[in-house]
């Protein structure tokens, strides 16, 4: 099935669409979604992104990242994403965005408006074995251990959002509208 990315202009609006590995070759930036889900205890669910995918295989991530389709709002696309790679639904909010630009071994560019999700969530896990390898909980501070000793280990975009979504925490306090068991600030201090 052929599938389309929704190319934007650096405001995220539409100017075009293209089938998504179309655009990956030549490097377009498109419209994309990044979703961050924490359990109860404050724990940031990473996922190990399946060895067939066709980038980045192998490597930790968060819990679900892909692109709207032509026509469909990004904030559907993220709750139908994370249910289609990890077999669960949950409220997601929208907390930022940012832009980046990543070059693959296989000639692939991703180059993304991506929009940031968070969520909560302390259910069953379902990963679908096309997409997902494997899961794990880890708190931010463990994240960013793991980041400062094993780098190649973790997705392009996730060393750029991680960063970005803890100085988002620090700005939010507990302002941020979505219902979860724990002050936003609080995540930045678990072990």
């Amino acid at each position: 099935m052929l599938q389309e990315v929704i190319l934007v202009n650096e405001n995220d609006e539409q100017i075009g669409v293209m089938e998504k590995i179309a655009a990956h070759e030549k490097a377009l930036l498109h419209r994309a979604f990044s979703v961050f889900i924490f359990n109860s205890n404050g724990l940031m669910l990473l996922q190990k992104r399946a060895v067939s995918k066709y980038h980045s295989p192998g490597l930790w991530s968060n819990a679900c990242c892909s692109h709207p389709m032509p026509g469909e709002a990004t904030h559907d696309a993220a709750t139908r994403r994370l249910h289609e790679e990890l077999g669960f639904t949950t409220s997601i909010e929208k907390a930022f965005h940012f832009t980046y630009k990543a070059t693959f071994d296989n000639g692939l560019t991703e180059h993304e408006f991506d929009h940031v999700y968070l969520g909560h969530y302390d259910g069953s896990i379902y990963p679908e074995p096309n997409e997902v390898d494997t899961y794990k909980y880890l708190s931010i501070s463990e994240i960013q251990k793991e980041i400062t000793e094993y780098p190649g280990s973790f997705t392009p975009w996730f060393l750029i959002a991680f960063p970005l979504l803890k100085d988002w925490i620090h700005q939010q306090g507990n302002t941020f509208a979505l219902p979860i068991p724990f002050k936003f600030e609080e995540l930045l201090s678990i072990r």
